[in-house]
């Protein structure tokens, strides 16, 4: 690179003018500059600073050259701003835990204390009927109802509804996430019969391995083709707090992420080999025809999307990618063309090789002696042979 120191009229003045004391001490000087090929100005000061530059200054952004005589501003190239996709969030301090639970024994024991007192409160008030005193071959007792029969009813009856109704049946594979008064209270994993407090609200989650298989979903490739895909998605509820409280359904937002992140990938890549590659098959590029990277891709997204509220995906795998049809004809159509020429490419290429081979032998071996003429109509009734023995095989 070139440069050239340049001068300022100032300059030029001092060498053909009067001298430099007659200049007037208030006219501003002018920083002298070198300009290099791409018209960029650099002070000449700041070529010779003996001060180093201090490293807390941030490096400025590259600088690009303006055009020459065009007056215009140099361009500064900065790079684009990467914006990361955000990732759900979900509360921190929603997260299962064990709910505090009774065996069924003291759920029963309840309610048969209760129904034990209902019995001998209604004996002690001389309700009971004269036939289970007899048959229970219990004194006649009748101090009627009073506010201490009626409290005796009230705490009998209460323990026995508190006993009874809280029994519950855990069953494998199925959780209860329990919640009073609006605020979470735990998940009950347990199976058998146990006590909850009826107070409480249940719900039921399917804790098992699921899987899910999709409708055909609408999706495009790299080169805009409309596809039709069904994937096949394994799953199952890994925190049950946040899947039932996190998300207003759970199976729902798993759908629609899957959707979402097979428009993604497909997006990226085309389904087939464009007509112009050598193969239409898949053999030249990655394609949509690899179903194990594509299916890699998916679940990573899919994994990535669910697992704030407590989904835990182990698979997600498109089991049939198909063109929608309103452009399948039209792509099959393509793809037996582009087989029939390929296939005719090769047989040209092995037809001339062939043909090639014949003429060098006879040549080679001195059997005939062909001038230029002669060459060109064997050439050309060896071809015609060749081919239509080809033909005649293909057929």
């Amino acid at each position: 690179m070139t440069t050239t120191t340049s001068h300022t009229p100032e300059s030029e003045g001092v060498a053909s003018g009067p001298p430099p004391e007659a200049a007037p001490e208030t006219a501003p000087r002018s920083a002298r500059v070198i300009h290099n090929e791409a018209t960029t100005e650099i002070p000449v000061h700041l070529l010779f600073r003996d001060d180093p530059v201090p490293v807390s200054v941030p490096v400025a952004p590259a600088v690009v050259g303006r055009r020459r005589g065009t007056g215009e501003q140099p361009r500064v190239r900065r790079p684009a701003p990467v914006r990361a996709r955000p990732v759900p969030e979900v509360d921190p301090e929603l997260a299962e835990r064990p709910a505090r639970v009774l065996p069924g024994a003291a759920g029963v024991l309840a309610g048969a204390c209760g129904v034990a007192g209902c019995v001998l409160t209604s004996w002690w008030a001389g309700v009971l009927p004269p036939t289970v005193t007899r048959a229970l071959e219990l004194p006649v007792f009748a101090a009627g109802l009073g506010p201490a029969q009626w409290s005796a009813y009230a705490g009998a009856g209460a323990l026995g509804l508190f006993g009874f109704g809280g029994l519950a049946r855990g069953r494998a594979g199925r959780a209860w996430v329990l919640g009073l008064f609006g605020r979470y209270r735990g998940t009950v994993r347990r199976t058998g019969l146990m006590w909850v407090n009826p107070l409480v609200l249940r719900r039921r989650v399917d804790v098992r391995l699921r899987h899910w298989r999709s409708e055909p979903m609408a999706a495009v490739d790299a080169n805009g083709v409309a596809l039709r895909v069904v994937v096949l998605v394994v799953w199952r509820v890994r925190d049950t707090a946040r899947a039932t409280l996190g998300v207003e359904d759970h199976q729902t937002y798993l759908r629609e992420c899957v959707e979402a992140a097979l428009a993604r990938v497909l997006s990226q890549l085309p389904a087939d080999v464009p007509t112009g590659g050598r193969g239409v098959l898949g053999k030249d590029g990655p394609t949509l025809r690899n179903t194990e990277a594509v299916g890699d891709a998916l679940t990573r997204m899919v994994v990535a999307d669910t697992a704030p509220v407590g989904l835990e995906v182990f698979s997600a795998q498109p089991i049939r990618i198909e063109y929608a049809p309103e452009v399948a004809d039209r792509m099959q159509r393509r793809r037996i063309a582009a087989l029939d020429a390929q296939h005719r490419d090769t047989v040209l290429t092995s037809v001339v090789d062939s043909v090639e081979d014949t003429v060098t032998r006879l040549t080679m071996r001195g059997l005939v002696e062909l001038d230029d003429y002669e060459r060109k109509a064997l050439v050309k009734d060896l071809t015609v042979a060749f081919c239509t023995g080809r033909s005649g095989d293909g057929a």
